[in-house]
């Protein structure tokens, strides 16, 4: 090989290897090519979205905390939150019926990291089975060995956990339910959970600004908990859904570009007398692959066209599946967005931090 050919190879080795070491061992950014979890920054992991990207790439993992970004001085209802959809609906959750699992799921981590990762509302659909409350899939009402998950006491001591260790953190649960008389008051109890309750007697009727959030840490009213049975307000004290949010669509009816009715027990959107508003973003059937793209820009403009239908409010939920699949920013971004729109009026929570010289910002 001659001496012009042998620089030639020591020339492309070298470039090969200052591409191959550009970013690694915790200093890859959002989207750069990542080989391992390792190589992305803080608050990134490394994911391969087809729909989105070639390869591999630092996608974000978490969420910015609103309340440590600037502060927690305003009504609950003034700030956005990330919502897991079927939150116990989670890939290999462990078998408690001696009959496999045949059902779907959508999400791919445990409530605990859930929680950790940001995600401050849950969905959950409970039911009376084997004796007890458990988290199900299920139809007609009634929870079958292939599609129950398992008992709901299991989910919520994680939730008390984490409500324990984060003296300053807000949980909201919002309940498909399919319980009898006071089994929710019994597992809640069983849990632990009962102490950080927000009382209905403190939530607002017609459409009013909630609590502050600072007053809710102090009082340690910290969960807030929703029902899908009306007559559990009055009889248990579990606030009825309907009274205090309004919904958009569900599943397939609630993706399509440029429309967002409302679910059909809700109330229409632009009522209100409703002071929390959420916005479902999934398909009705669940895919992990479809996901990442799904629980990205389409996501954030379906909150743009939901904010219109919801006589210019912006949601305080969304709710989605597989959270934290995306080409990038994924749902973490639309909540920061969401926190910057009912903020400060801008389209990332960042540039509301005083000084901040973001460009995220429409006057």
């Amino acid at each position: 090989m001659s001496p012009y050919q042998n620089l030639l190879l020591l020339t492309a080795v070298s470039l090969f290897l200052s591409v191959a070491s550009a970013c690694s061992d915790g200093q890859c950014r959002l989207l750069d090519e990542c080989s391992s979890d390792g190589d992305c920054e803080a608050g990134l992991y490394c994911f391969a979205c087809s729909q989105g990207f070639s390869g591999s790439r630092c996608v974000r993992s978490t969420i910015t905390d609103q309340f440590k970004l600037l502060n927690n001085s305003l009504p609950f209802n003034k700030y956005a939150f990330l919502t897991t959809h079927n939150a116990y609906a989670i890939d290999g959750y462990p078998l408690h019926t001696p009959v496999p699992r045949v059902t779907f799921t959508n999400q791919e981590d445990s409530i605990t990291n859930q929680l950790n990762n940001g995600a401050r509302g849950l969905m959950l659909d409970t039911y009376d089975f084997d004796g007890d409350v458990w988290m199900c899939h299920s139809f007609g009402g009634n929870c079958h060995d292939y599609t129950a998950f398992g008992p709901a006491i299991d989910y919520l001591k994680e939730i008390e956990a984490f409500l324990s260790a984060n003296p300053e953190e807000i949980v909201t649960l919002i309940l498909e339910d399919y319980v009898g008389p006071n089994g929710l008051t019994k597992v809640f109890t069983d849990a632990g959970l009962m102490k950080y309750w927000f009382p209905v007697s403190s939530m607002p009727k017609n459409g009013e600004d909630w609590p502050l959030v600072s007053d809710m840490v102090a009082n340690n009213q910290r969960l807030l908990v929703f029902t899908s049975i009306q007559s559990k307000e009055a009889s248990e004290g579990i606030a009825y859904q309907w009274n205090y949010m309004v919904e958009n669509q569900y599943g397939n009816g609630g993706m399509q570009a440029g429309s967002c009715p409302n679910r059909g027990e809700s109330s229409a959107l632009d009522d209100t007398s409703k002071s929390l508003v959420l916005v479902n973003y999934f398909h009705s059937i669940p895919s992990d692959s479809a996901t990442c793209k799904d629980n990205s820009g389409d996501l954030i403009n379906m909150l743009h066209t939901c904010y219109g239908a919801a006589g210019n409010r912006w949601a305080n939920f969304v709710a989605v599946d597989y959270y934290k699949r995306s080409e990038g920013g994924g749902s973490f971004q639309a909540v920061d967005t969401l926190n910057g729109k009912l903020l400060c009026g801008c389209d990332d929570i960042h540039a509301c931090v005083p000084g901040s010289t973001s460009g995220a910002c429409t006057p």
